[in-house]
């Protein structure tokens, strides 16, 4: 597959590496739940209760998968299941307390060891950052 001519190969590869490396540091220093866990639980707190078909759709991921996660966050207490009040055979997951405040901690954990990382940039290099933050956060915006 080739890249359209207007691509700047060198930037692409330089942001993948540095943003690839950066995630995976931040998320080995907080790696007490795994990933696709924390990805649900992410889910949840943003969209509320949903049926575990809904979040595995949300999520990616086949039903037996999810059913599989979230057997794992229910052991730990970390997710509650209650009947679905619009479908009687159908379930409704959602946060525990307890998910809730694993979920602020991780978070808050992964914003210090990245502010921990900044703090060492020169005020020239936060600058950058600054002026860069759109640019980075529109590659994360959906394709229209």
């Amino acid at each position: 597959m080739t890249e359209p001519p207007h691509v700047d190969s060198e930037l692409a590869t330089r942001l993948r590496l540095a943003v690839g490396r950066l995630a995976r540091r931040i998320r080995l220093a907080t790696n007490d739940i795994p990933p696709l866990q924390l990805s649900a639980l992410a889910t949840l707190d943003k969209h509320g209760p949903l049926r575990s078909g809904e979040l595995a759709a949300r999520e990616a991921v086949t039903a037996p998968t999810m059913t599989r996660v979230l057997s794992s966050l229910a052991e730990r207490g970390l997710v509650t299941r209650q009947p679905d009040p619009t479908d009687a055979r159908s379930v409704r997951v959602s946060l525990s307390p307890a998910g809730v405040e694993t979920l602020a901690r991780i978070r808050s954990e992964r914003t210090a060891l990245l502010g921990a990382r900044v703090a060492r940039l020169t005020d020239e290099q936060r600058a950058a950052l600054v002026a860069a933050l759109p640019a980075l956060e529109s590659l994360v915006e959906e394709d229209a």
